[in-house]
């Protein structure tokens, strides 16, 4: 199996698991406007592998996690609705793993392997 050129996991740093359900939407700034381009949720291991093409050109892209809907389905009250990440792809051969780390009320986020 490929694995695309945009991948994600989400961890939730507060229960210390991975977060399973997490709806994703990968963007692209086109003309000063954000594109839809590709969208997933993440697996029960807090990850999504196949999330857009395998190569993509260089660019500014985001990705939007519904952090919202994620602490919703547990009941749990959260100050981030959505977190959205946004980041250059320079080189169309790299692979971009861009994870999130996230609490009801903090997220961080590196660029991964």
């Amino acid at each position: 199996m490929s694995v695309s050129h945009i991948t994600t996991h989400v961890l939730d740093t507060g229960t210390g698991k991975p977060a399973a359900g997490v709806p994703v939407s990968l963007q692209v700034l086109d003309g000063g406007r954000w594109v839809q381009i590709a969208e997933g949720a993440t697996d029960a291991d807090g990850r999504i592998q196949q999330l857009g093409p395998d190569r993509l050109p260089p660019g500014t892209y985001s990705l939007a996690f519904d952090t919202g809907k994620y602490f919703a389905a547990s009941g749990t009250a959260t100050f981030f609705p959505e977190v959205a990440i946004t980041f250059g792809v320079v080189e169309s051969e790299a692979h971009y793993h861009v994870p999130l780390l996230l609490s009801p009320f903090a997220y961080s986020t590196y660029r991964g392997s």
